[in-house]
């Protein structure tokens, strides 16, 4: 059963006048590729259109389904912004910081910057504005799930992308995960260049 959201979390901020953003990522357990995080600044009657239009979390989502709402985030949104941190970044960094750097490039890309930020259950010290780091909070408000799904969606294209130029590993079928036909790849073929080298493939 899918979490309901939980309005009152939003609407604690807009009935303020305060300007939100949800925040969340997507990569982060890869073997390969880059994380990737999404930022999306919505208001109250846009935030209830996608709601109602089956905005969730992206994991409960199918890629057919994400890919149907990313363009109807994008439009409603007040503003939106995706960020990178490459696999190179990662390793020299480690995921969590890895993960704060893709995301504060989604948030300095965007064209309003929000009052206050929401997130999955993730601080970022550098930005200067209050944050609320929410448990699961992808299920519980649609600003998160909206990210969630933006975030996902750009890391898929980009994947998608490099299976064309890394050919024989699947990138376009698993994205980078650790899947069975990932590691029989990897044992064939060798680590390529958007391996993440300090994860490990056991």
């Amino acid at each position: 059963m899918m979490a309901e959201f939980e309005p009152e979390i939003e609407s604690h901020f807009w009935d303020d006048g305060w300007i939100i953003g949800g925040l969340d990522e997507a990569g982060r357990g890869a073997l390969a590729g880059p994380v990737s995080a999404g930022v999306v600044v919505l208001d109250r009657e846009p935030a209830e259109v996608l709601r109602k239009a089956g905005v969730r979390d992206s994991k409960q989502l199918t890629p057919l389904k994400r890919e149907r709402l990313a363009p109807m985030i994008k439009e409603l949104a007040r503003a939106w912004g995706v960020g990178f941190a490459s696999a190179e970044e990662i390793d020299a960094l480690n995921i969590v910081r890895a993960t704060k750097l893709a995301a504060t490039r989604a948030l300095t890309s965007l064209s309003l910057f929000p009052d206050h930020l929401l997130t999955d259950y993730l601080i970022l010290p550098e930005i200067d504005i209050p944050q609320t780091a929410l448990i699961k909070g992808d299920q519980r408000c649609v600003s998160i799930a909206a990210a969630s799904i933006l975030a996902k969606t750009a890391r898929d294209e980009l994947m998608r992308g490099f299976e064309k130029e890394y050919p024989g590993y699947g990138f376009a079928q698993h994205k980078g995960y650790g899947t069975q036909v990932h590691r029989s790849a990897v044992k064939r073929l060798g680590r390529c260049a958007i391996h993440r080298k300090t994860f490990s493939f056991a």
